[in-house]
């Protein structure tokens, strides 16, 4: 199979490293890199040394740059952040080919409007393309290094599930179908953002208690939007849902968490972004998952209090002050 990753971040290039090495099929994997000086280090070094260091890139991975020019290939998998979503589906909008991203979140609100998950700007930028999103709980350092995950292959299209599962299926990676794009993308978004709350939650050293009760009211409001945005609620029990928010939650090596941590240290907004080197797609799209939220008469009590805590409306203290203070009532 022959497939284009499009994007030499930590993620892309952990799934064309994890593509190469898969024993069950013979993929021919290319892999662009929009910084041309990053492509000439990888080359020289086979190592994306920027984005995943100390994981060896194999000897018959392609790494290029430039203009996409014709893809001629069975499947495109888009690894941008969100921010670079829809100029890269523009370029792609007349691919006859399945195509996926793996970004997480929603799209920066616009002007008079508000912003949009990965699957609505497609439809509205290219509406032609058959395409899907590969998401669910993964690390790429660990996927890099085959350590053993499970992620989720959505689109409403059998032949782009079908196409990620053919790409990615390993010994060390299993893929599932899914239907429920909108499901499976939600979960991707919200839980970011809860993330940054659990980080705020372990940083001020609540207790092993309120992250418990934390990550299960989160998964609570994850589900409500969810399904006033249409999604199915037995997605958010699997793996895009519950397993991607225990792991960006309580996991070391995610990137949002440690915004929450770095903010209950005492680091401004600024200190927390640039001290990680690296995107934490909470931090950009927590405003739109409240903005969503409201707008569907959605209640989302956590997400607003990360809200308020990154536009410097609430100290740490404040915001979990502001949670406990809630009335009671009925869980569901």
């Amino acid at each position: 199979m022959r497939i284009a990753i499009l994007g030499a971040g930590a993620w892309g290039t952990a799934l064309a490293v994890s593509a190469c090495h898969n024993t069950n099929a013979r993929h021919e994997v290319r892999l662009w890199a929009r910084d041309p000086a990053q492509t000439t280090a990888m080359l020289a070094e086979r190592e994306n040394a920027r984005y995943l260091s100390g994981v060896a890139l194999p000897s018959q991975l392609e790494i290029r740059t430039g203009p996409l020019g014709p893809l001629e290939v069975d499947l495109v998998v888009v690894g941008t952040p969100m921010a670079g979503l829809r100029s890269m589906l523009q370029q792609l909008r007349d691919c006859r080919k399945p195509v996926a991203w793996l970004c997480k979140g929603f799209e920066p609100a616009m002007t008079n409007g508000f912003g949009l998950l990965a699957h609505e700007i497609q439809a509205q930028i290219a509406p032609d393309l058959i395409a899907g999103v590969l998401s669910g709980p993964s690390f790429a350092q660990e996927v890099a290094l085959g350590k053993p995950t499970a992620l989720v292959a959505a689109s409403e299209h059998a032949a782009v599930r079908e196409a990620l599962v053919e790409a990615f299926h390993s010994p060390a990676l299993r893929v599932y179908a899914n239907d429920d794009i909108v499901g499976v993308e939600v979960g991707g978004a919200v839980k970011n953002v809860l993330a940054i709350a659990t980080g705020l939650c372990d940083g001020l050293q609540l207790g092993l208690n309120a992250r418990a009760a934390l990550i299960t009211r989160g998964l609570s409001e994850m589900t409500r939007l969810g399904l006033a945005l249409g999604a199915r609620a037995e997605t958010f029990m699997g793996l895009s849902g519950l397993g991607d928010l225990v792991l960006t939650a309580t996991g070391d090596l995610s990137r949002n968490r440690k915004v929450g941590l770095a903010l209950a240290g005492g680091q401004t907004l600024v200190q927390a972004v640039e001290s990680l080197g690296h995107v934490a797609e909470g931090v950009y799209c927590a405003r739109t998952v409240v903005q969503r939220a409201q707008n569907l008469g959605v209640e989302m009590p956590i997400s607003s209090a990360v809200v308020a805590l990154l536009d410097g409306q609430m100290s740490p203290a404040q915001a979990v002050a502001v949670l406990m203070g809630r009335e009671a009532r009925e869980e569901t």
